[in-house]
């Protein structure tokens, strides 16, 4: 069975594919840090969820990365996982 990751390798070849794959990577960022917050407060999906006052499935679509989820989602976030929300812009790889 071939792997994922050797898929990617694989399809990264592919200029179509990178310039569509680096498209997403900010949404996945989000979902990653999102799920790296949950889990080190040491939280399931449910128990998240009920902090935030809303629904595992929602929980769910937000670490799956293709939603984006607004300021005041991840500002419940963070009080939810006894987190500080800081947002930062840095400059881009490809700026002159």
């Amino acid at each position: 069975m071939t792997s994922v990751r050797d898929l990617h390798k694989k399809w990264s070849k592919a200029p179509a594919y990178r310039k569509a794959y680096e498209a997403t990577a900010p949404e996945f960022d989000w979902a990653r840090a999102m799920i790296e917050v949950r889990v080190r407060a040491g939280l399931t999906q449910a128990e998240l969820a009920r902090r935030m006052k809303t629904t595992q499935s929602v929980i769910a679509r937000l670490e799956g990365g293709r939603v984006r989820p607004s300021t005041r989602t991840l500002e419940k976030l963070a009080r939810a996982t006894g987190s500080r929300l800081t947002v930062r812009f840095e400059p881009a790889e490809d700026a002159a």
